[in-house]
């Protein structure tokens, strides 16, 4: 597979969860992928969700249901390991639809709703972070 080139920033479509154009960080420093998750339930076997929050222009209030999800521990940059949720989803980007395991997160004051690690980028892609929005300015010409 030949990988593809994308910068530090981009917009990504994350059509399981019912979201398009989602600002997301490449971030070659984390191992995991995450996404901000503002209501979180475990309740009869499923998880039921609701992404981004009230405070974010792309918010939709959907709630997802997910019957298959993981537990899992995540040691942030600062070396504390959170307990945290983790789902599998799908990711579009440079119009290509990948799989995504996404831990769940509290990322309301972070800019960016949606980080993705070097789990889900290696051997898919090369990060250049001069560039920002590759796979976006594609997909809106």
């Amino acid at each position: 597979m030949e990988k593809r080139l994308i910068g530090k920033f981009d917009k990504a479509d994350f059509p399981m969860l019912k979201m398009e154009n989602i600002a997301i960080k490449i971030d070659t420093g984390a191992y995991t992928s995450s996404i901000h998750c503002n209501n979180i339930v475990e309740q009869e076997d499923a998880l039921h969700c609701t992404f981004l929050d009230e405070e974010h222009p792309l918010y939709n209030g959907t709630e997802i249901i997910f019957k298959d999800y993981d537990i899992v521990f995540v040691k942030s940059s600062n070396g504390i390991i959170q307990k945290r949720f983790q789902v599998q989803s799908t990711i579009k980007i440079f119009d290509k639809l990948y799989k995504i395991s996404l831990s769940l997160s509290a990322r309301q004051e972070m800019r960016y709703p949606v980080l993705i690690g070097r789990k889900f980028l290696t051997k898919k892609f090369i990060v250049d972070p001069e560039l920002t929005d590759v796979s976006y300015n594609l997909k809106i010409k």
